[in-house]
């Protein structure tokens, strides 16, 4: 593993596609687990897999941000799994916010 990228070996069985060719570079995704009804959002900028973390919830109409506690579970490469703490539907802020740390509280322009 090398920067969170695996290199795995493709076997094509049957008929392979127009255009196939030897060494043919081609990306693809592993699928080691499939997660039924399960609350998850983009990864946050500092969130780990299975980790207690601070994330700000937007209120209904935009304006506020408020900081709370999530649960983090099972995480893929561009999602994370949300255990505790946020309910469907619920927006949060996903980017750095390190700057604000301390706050509470931000107001959203």
């Amino acid at each position: 593993m090398q920067n969170g990228t695996v290199t795995v070996d493709v076997a094509l069985t049957g008929t392979l596609p127009k255009g196939a060719r030897p060494d043919l570079s081609v990306d693809g995704v592993v699928e080691l687990e499939r997660l039924e009804n399960v609350l998850h959002v983009g990864r946050p900028a500092f969130g780990q897999e299975r980790n207690r973390t601070q994330l700000y919830l937007v209120n209904a109409d935009g304006t506020e941000a408020t900081r709370i506690a999530v649960q983090l579970g099972r995480s893929s490469v561009n999602t994370i799994e949300i255990v505790d703490g946020l309910r469907a539907g619920d927006r949060i802020i996903l980017s750095d916010m390190t700057q604000w740390e301390g706050a509470t509280r931000v107001r959203l322009r």
